[in-house]
């Protein structure tokens, strides 16, 4: 093999630069939209097309990951029975978690939020989506090899997948059951993906609330060395 078959193959970058004032709207409306995204847990059962969840994925789909391998399975369930088994699972192991496992450093953080096992989102949503974390990978002599800077792929991944739902007008949850091992079982996933977001979308429900609360302010979130 030719070291020019060796090397992967390149293509010039397709970039159009905008005028400053463009940039800037741009960046204050996209600031602005997602704002007002909120976390809600009370879901209406109205139908969304399969074709919005799919460009949802799509767009995840365009994340950065380590060395391009795109460690992550987007698994989405619209199946009420599929649904049930997921929930009544996901509560048996919150059950748990709230009444055992659970430190109060960890609960007195959660109290605010009026969260508790009862995870009515996961049957009233009409669509869930399982975000998975491949491990490894299968290399082309046929040995598995790990892959590399999953957990920091798949969480930008998550974030633009979000990002997507919100843009086209739904409301999304981020749940993480623990443990979650249930979901490998429940939609027959194999042992190298990890389950590592459950993350319902749909409507919000018509008495849908929110927590009230605030986010930090630029000046606690970053620092600027100019």
């Amino acid at each position: 093999m030719s070291k020019a078959e060796e090397e992967p193959g390149f293509i010039t970058l397709e970039f159009v630069e905008l005028l400053s004032d463009e940039m800037s709207s741009r960046a204050d409306k996209f600031y602005e939209m997602m704002d007002k995204r909120r976390t809600t847990r009370h879901f209406s059962d109205r139908e969304v097309p399969r074709k919005l969840i799919e460009r949802a994925i799509q767009t995840a789909g365009t994340s950065p990951s380590g060395a391009h391998l795109q460690p992550w399975t987007f698994v989405a369930v619209s199946s009420p029975e599929i649904k049930m088994s997921i929930r009544e699972a996901a509560e048996r192991e919150e059950t748990k978690t709230y009444s055992e496992r659970m430190p109060e450093s960890w609960a007195e953080v959660l109290r605010p939020l009026g969260t508790d096992h009862i995870k009515e989102h996961l049957t009233e949503a009409p669509w869930v989506v399982i975000l998975f974390r491949q491990s490894k990978r299968i290399r082309e002599n046929g040995e598995w090899a790990p892959t590399y800077y999953s957990q920091e792929s798949c969480g930008i991944a998550a974030g633009l997948f979000i990002s997507a739902v919100h843009n086209m007008g739904l409301v999304t949850l981020t749940h993480t059951p623990s443990p979650m091992g249930f979901l490998r079982d429940i939609l027959q996933r194999p042992d190298h993906e990890h389950a590592m977001l459950v993350l319902p979308v749909g409507f919000p429900a018509e008495n849908a609330s929110i927590p009230n609360i605030s986010r930090k302010t630029l000046e606690e979130i970053s620092e600027f060395f100019e």
